[in-house]
């Protein structure tokens, strides 16, 4: 019988276990590519009236699950005045990374997310060395990394703890020194002090922390959506969808100048990683107002995560209004591992696709890491 992609019901509940038996067999490595084994996302599942929401499909052959992808629809805003929904192609996980004879699992995975949601998008994915930003390249999709910006607020802890820098014996002999003397410190106000010598200057603002969003963020998404050239729906539902007020974990922010209203954003501390030793990380996560308007946004952020006493502030950011705001706000930039990739078809519909990829508007909350693994 030949493989067949198929909707995850609950009779393919104890199939999709036998498959993580499997992936278990070749270690405990593998244990974060598992399959839920509920049928019905836990995030985002389908619901009448609902239009962003997850579908899970599986890949079986002779009733054995071989693979599987989640698909998430949600309404994007081109410019022009067009919204349409579009297709997340997320949680890829196929049998062939371990066996060879299963190798094209994942080209009819992504042939049939491509037939069910032709504007398709896949985003993350961890670098251009891993399998699927490989294949989507080879397909002639168009891509790019959405910049990854940092800022240090504990530079003692950064050096004690990051990992990546931590690599060789003599590496963490002088950063153990970089931070016991302060001279870590003060090479780190220098580089921040010279980002910020780029960027734009913040306006007067003040900041209030709210539970929840209502309908005063309708107001902020009419005014600012013409603003990008594709963005996702950030109106008051949305944020009511992706930032529920049962959630706790985000910390939600209005932002305003006088009686005008800047803009929002929502900024979380993320979970513990090995690479990040025993630093507290938090994250500007999401974010919206007109452009001119991001400066004084990120630096509320900012300012509200460091209030938290986290060590370290983190943000991907796509829009090079807001990549200049992280750089008013001493951000640094380094390497992204946070590919953006857009299928033939969704490139089309954002042509010129080289210049209108600065104007695209991307960050965590647009990726597979809500609610919490951002």
């Amino acid at each position: 019988m030949a493989l067949v992609v198929k909707a995850y019901t609950q009779n393919d509940v104890q199939a999709v276990k036998d498959f993580n038996r499997r992936i278990l067999a070749f270690g405990d490595l593998y244990d974060s590519i598992l399959l839920d084994e509920q049928c019905a996302p836990k995030w985002l599942p389908r619901g009448e009236g609902r239009d962003t929401y997850n579908e899970c499909f599986l890949a079986i052959e002779d009733g054995v699950v071989r693979g599987a992808y989640t698909l998430k629809h949600q309404p994007f805003y081109f410019t022009g005045g067009i919204t349409r929904s579009i297709g997340y192609y997320h949680h890829v996980v196929s049998e062939g990374i371990f066996l060879k004879k299963y190798a094209n699992v994942g080209t009819i995975l992504l042939r049939d997310a491509l037939r069910r949601s032709p504007l398709l998008y896949a985003l993350g994915m961890g670098g251009y060395d891993r399998p699927l930003p490989r294949m989507l390249k080879a397909l002639g999709w168009s891509h790019f990394p959405v910049p990854f910006y940092f800022r240090i607020v504990s530079a003692g802890n950064f050096f004690r703890n990051m990992q990546s820098l931590r690599s060789s014996r003599t590496r963490r002999v002088l950063l153990d020194l970089a931070a016991a003397t302060g001279a870590g410190w003060l090479g780190v106000k220098m580089a921040q002090a010279i980002s910020r010598q780029t960027g734009p200057r913040v306006a007067p603002y003040t900041v209030e922390e709210l539970g929840t969003f209502s309908d005063w963020c309708d107001e902020i998404w009419e005014r600012s959506r013409a603003s990008y050239a594709w963005i996702a729906v950030r109106d008051a539902k949305a944020l009511s969808t992706f930032y529920p007020a049962s959630d706790r974990h985000f910390t939600r922010l209005r932002v305003t100048a006088g009686k005008r209203l800047l803009g929002w954003a929502v900024v979380a501390e993320r979970r513990s990683n090995p690479q990040f030793g025993s630093m507290r990380v938090g994250s500007i996560l999401d974010g919206l107002g007109l452009p001119e308007d991001a400066p004084a946004l990120v630096y509320a952020a900012t300012r509200a995560l460091e209030a938290r006493d986290v060590d370290l502030i983190v943000s991907n950011q796509s829009h090079r209004a807001w990549c200049r705001a992280l750089e008013a706000s001493g951000f640094l930039k380094a390497p992204s591992t946070f590919i953006f990739a857009a299928s033939k078809e969704l490139a089309r519909s954002l042509a010129p696709f080289e210049e209108n990829k600065l104007s695209i508007y991307l960050n965590r909350s647009d990726g597979d890491g809500l609610p919490r693994n951002f």
